[in-house]
């Protein structure tokens, strides 16, 4: 199995809701077969009936209370950057979880969950390097 991740499917209560949620954050869908997909650099961001999904994956869907293991991040170049994200995410009718503060690695983010309780990390890791095209290229943690 190759090192990639290639898509990222939430299940959502209610299609129209989610894609309008991501398109107020200034994304763009194609929908087809009551499915939403978004380009989101060299991998897609798909929004699909959670109880479709759950079926799909052959798991029990058990609700969309409490937290589901999986955080989506999304890193950014500043501190300033994350403001201004987390705060058109709360504009666009996110639940801001942790609003942007200093973290424990000299960053600086903060979490909202979509409409659905996926959360989202807007983070600033200065040592996570971002290229033009927001491809984020991990350092070595073994260098010293």
């Amino acid at each position: 199995m190759e090192q990639r991740i290639s898509l990222v499917t939430l299940g959502v209560a209610d299609l129209t809701r989610s894609r309008t949620f991501y398109e107020s954050l200034g994304w763009r869908g194609q929908e087809t077969e009551e499915t939403v997909f978004f380009q989101a650099g060299g991998l897609a961001l798909v929004l699909w009936s959670r109880a479709e999904l759950a079926l799909d994956s052959g798991i029990d869907d058990t609700g969309p209370t409490g937290f589901g293991g999986i955080v989506l991040a999304h890193n950014v170049r500043d501190r300033e950057e994350v403001d201004a994200l987390v705060a058109a995410a709360r504009n666009a009718g996110a639940t801001v979880t942790r609003p942007p503060a200093t973290t424990f690695y000299g960053g600086y983010a903060g979490t909202f969950t979509d409409p659905d309780g996926h959360p989202w990390e807007i983070a600033h890791n200065p040592g996570f390097s971002l290229a033009a095209d927001g491809t984020l290229t991990l350092p070595d943690f073994g260098a010293a």
